[in-house]
């Protein structure tokens, strides 16, 4: 190692931590900023601070935002560009970076930083662009879920995350889909979230239908990790009450029976919820001699 090359508490090399102060700086710039987006995209696994470094330097946060903002043109009419699309998932990654680091999460809600992001859960081109956008959008708003932290499902129940994310779940690619219905997994795992989507029959209605048609999908084209997230959701709803008495009646059959037995035989996490989801339906059910469940009293 070259004597001037001392190694940080970052795991850098001091001269590793000058380039990425140059990039940092050439952000600022529309003449180097592309290649900036690339190269810190590049090192933002192994940059463990890059997250302060972008959020407290000057002009950075508001550059990565003109750079989504100047996609908005070319989402309707749909006509982004394979090279549009990498250069702003670039400064996606690096906005996720910003939302997944616990020194800069809060100040980035408060700044209401995701909003920026919803025009492009908004679209509904299919094409190749589009799919990635979507795709790394929905990964900025993973990031901040992932970290369970009450902050973010506060946040994300005043915007209209979920109806976004059910129209994902709907009719995403099977990737996206995923990210999605995590997503809504993660704020059903919350109390809040649960309540809030519990407390009107439009909403959970909403939800369970999208759900339903998801467990529809699957009987047809399975996929084992979209359908682990699609049992984890119903198991977190059948926690609330009403919603149980509501599961009663529109649980699809095909978690009843036997229809994903072979995509399941290697899942015994997803087995354990789906068995323990039918046990909590059951329960409280009053049943006659003949065997058919009565309504409760």
């Amino acid at each position: 190692m070259n004597m001037n090359e001392t190694v940080t508490t970052a795991g850098l090399t001091q001269v590793d931590r000058e380039k990425i102060y140059q990039w940092i700086n050439e952000l600022s710039s529309p003449e180097t900023r592309e290649n900036a987006l690339l190269e810190l995209s590049k090192k933002r696994e192994s940059v463990t601070d890059l997250a302060p470094m972008l959020w407290h330097s000057c002009g950075t946060i508001a550059a990565l935002l003109q750079e989504i903002v100047n996609i908005y043109p070319s989402i309707n009419p749909p006509t982004l560009t394979a090279h549009q699309s990498n250069r702003v998932c670039n400064a996606l990654a690096l906005l996720q970076c910003v939302a997944s680091h616990v020194e800069t999460r809060s100040a980035f809600l408060a700044a209401h930083i995701p909003l920026f992001l919803y025009p492009f859960l908004h679209t509904v081109s299919k094409t190749r662009p589009f799919e990635y956008l979507r795709l790394t959008s929905l990964g900025v708003i993973g990031a901040l879920v992932k970290t369970d932290e009450q902050e973010v499902i506060n946040f994300l129940l005043t915007t209209e995350i979920i109806p976004l994310c059910l129209r994902i779940m709907e009719s995403g690619s099977e990737l996206s889909k995923t990210v999605a219905t995590f997503i809504l997994q993660k704020i059903l795992l919350d109390d809040t979230g649960l309540a809030y989507i519990c407390q009107t029959y439009e909403r959970f209605s909403h939800v369970a239908m999208i759900l339903g048609k998801m467990v529809l999908q699957l009987s047809k084209e399975p996929s084992a990790r979209l359908l682990k997230h699609v049992v984890r959701c119903y198991l977190r709803l059948s926690d609330n009450s009403r919603a149980r008495e509501a599961l009663r009646q529109c649980l699809p059959d095909q978690l009843k029976d036997t229809t994903f037995a072979q995509v399941l035989k290697d899942d015994s996490t997803t087995k354990r919820w789906l068995a323990q989801l039918v046990k909590n339906l059951q329960e409280g059910q009053v049943t006659d001699p003949r065997g058919i469940p009565l309504p409760p009293q």
